[in-house]
Order: C-alpha cells, then structure tokens, then sequence
C-alpha cells in the first residue's frame, strides 16, 4: 500500500509538474493571439482579459492591405526557403563524405566546425557588416543568406554525418558491385532512407533563418528587404506603439514554423537523435 501510495503521488506530482509548465510556456502564446484581436487601448485594460470584449480583426486587415508589411513575408521565405534548399545540398554532401571516406585532413575539418558553434554570433556582427559591405552585397538577399548559411551549416553537417553513421556501409557496396559509384550510392539508396535526418536538419535551418532578427537588421537597409522579425520591430514608433498589429503580426509569422513542425515532427525528433547512439 505504501509503495502504491507513494507511486500515486509521483505520478500526480508530475502531472502538476507538467500543468504548470504548459501555463507557463503556453500563456504567453494565448495572450499574443488574444492581443491581436483587441484594440490597443483594451490590451492595457486593468483588469486584463483574456477574451476581447471588443473582439476586432483590424489589426489583420491593416496587414494584408499594406503591400509593404506582406512585403516582409514574401522575403522570410524567399531568403529561409534559399538557405533550407542550400543548407540540406551542402550538408548531405559534406556529412556522406565525413562518413564515408577518410582523407587527410579530415579530422581538422570536423574539428573547425565544431569550433565554429562556440562563437556567440553577436561578436561577428562587425566583422559581418564590413566583410559584406567589401563584397558590396550590402542590402541585398545574398547578404542575409550568405550570412545564415555560416550558422546553419556546421550544425546540420554534424546531425546529418551523425545520421548517416547510423545507415550501414553495406548499402554503398552493394553499389559498387552492381557498377555505380559513390555518388549514386548516395543520391539513389543513403538520401531516399534519410529522410528523418534531412528533414530535422530542414525544419532546423529554416527556423534559424526565420527568426533571425539582428543580422536582418543589421545586414539591410530599405524596407523592401526587410524580413519579418524586423517588420514587427518597425512597428514600434517613436510616440506609439501597434501592440494590436505587433501582435497580429507575430501570429502570422508563427503559423509557418508551426504547420511546418506539425507536418514534420514524425521525422523531426526520429531525425535529431539519430547518431546520439552508436548501434
């Protein structure tokens, strides 16, 4: 009786536990998107509410009508759609000859791009900002790609050359003996069952390049390449702020990773604990 009293409360426990994080986490959510349907005045009412007395979906409308704040979508996905596309190329590439081959100098590599991940990236802003504006991609898309690739790639090299150890070698000899190469070993039987790892390493880089506010800012100049994170910012004027529209805005700009992690997340977490095990 003891031992199942003390397993009941364990498990209340951890229910609770598990309640009061989700508030926690999930609180601020509910509070964006409830803010979003308020006027502005409402959304510093006291006492707070949660429900919208005036539920309103101006803060929607002013977006989609206004070609420049739509403008701020169209590029989070052009430039995180590039540097997913170019991101899983590379990283398949790079990782199948991590796994697969030995050559001098191998180890080196691996070990510069595990550095690479204990640079904060706030220190290379400077850096950042003189090398693009030599190269004269100052403002331009290339910059905020360019840019994004160097943080995105080393991780997805290291989960993708983590997931490929995990597929036996055998598959790339039975290749070879029926007469292809290595590179038909890899785009035609290691890609088609890695799917899991090339979609976390995906849903991984577009993440980044999605959410990354101080290199756009930083980076780009005009508003016609302004991307979301910064669109919202912009939003805080000198007098006033759009908190309705801020938030409105960050809605929209979280549908996106949202619909994409819920298609994804099959493959998501079978894809970034691959390799953590060694069969």
């Amino acid at each position: 009786m003891k031992r199942r009293t003390r397993k009941i409360r364990a498990t209340v426990l951890t229910y609770l536990g598990l309640i009061v994080g989700l508030i926690f986490a999930g609180f601020p959510i509910l509070w964006m998107i409830s803010c979003s349907f308020k006027p502005n005045l409402e959304i510093f009412a006291i006492p707070p509410t949660i429900i919208p007395k005036t539920f309103t979906l101006d803060a929607y409308v002013t977006i989609f009508e206004t070609p420049a704040k739509l403008r701020y979508f169209i590029n989070s996905y052009l430039v995180a759609g590039v540097v997913t596309a170019l991101t899983v190329l590379i990283s398949i590439i790079t990782a199948y000859s991590f796994s697969r081959f030995r050559y001098p100098g191998k180890n080196l590599f691996n070990i510069l791009i595990i550095s690479t991940q204990t640079v904060p990236p706030i220190t290379l802003v400077i850096p950042y900002f003189g090398m693009v504006v030599t190269l004269g991609m100052f403002n331009t898309y290339w910059a905020l790609i360019v840019t994004y690739l160097v943080f995105t790639l080393p991780y997805a090299v290291l989960l993708m050359t983590g997931y490929f150890n995990t597929l036996p070698r055998e598959l790339d000899e039975a290749v070879r003996v029926d007469g292809g190469t290595s590179w038909t070993a890899l785009w035609r039987v290691i890609v088609p069952i890695s799917l899991p790892g090339i979609v976390a390493t995906a849903v991984y880089s577009f993440l980044l390049a999605w959410n990354e506010f101080l290199f756009a800012l930083t980076l780009t100049k005009s508003n016609e390449l302004r991307t979301v994170p910064v669109g919202i910012q912009l939003l805080m004027g000198q007098h006033a702020f759009e908190w309705s529209e801020m938030m409105a805005m960050s809605v929209l700009g979280s549908l996106p990773l949202l619909a994409l992690y819920l298609f994804a997340q099959r493959y998501f977490l079978v894809g970034m604990t691959a390799g953590s095990v060694k069969a």
